[in-house]
């Protein structure tokens, strides 16, 4: 397993529904955990490199409604 984090911004302010996405987030096989920044604007990302790739875990993000572009 090898361990990688992508980081995001998120692309409209935090809601109850953006909350509970990202709270789900991390029952996505392969994404083992989601930090949200103190500011409440980006995401960080932790998952596994060997099962997903940093496209795939935008995609799986996006599906469960977190609006977000990806940063680097």
């Amino acid at each position: 397993m090898t361990k990688v984090q992508v980081n995001f911004e998120l692309t409209r302010p935090m809601d109850d529904a953006v909350m509970d996405a990202i709270a789900k987030a991390t029952s996505i096989y392969g994404i083992h955990h989601v930090k949200l920044s103190s500011a409440m604007d980006r995401v960080t990302v932790e998952y596994d490199a060997s099962r997903l790739r940093p496209a795939h875990v935008e995609s799986r993000l996006e599906q469960l409604g977190i609006p977000l572009r990806r940063v680097d």
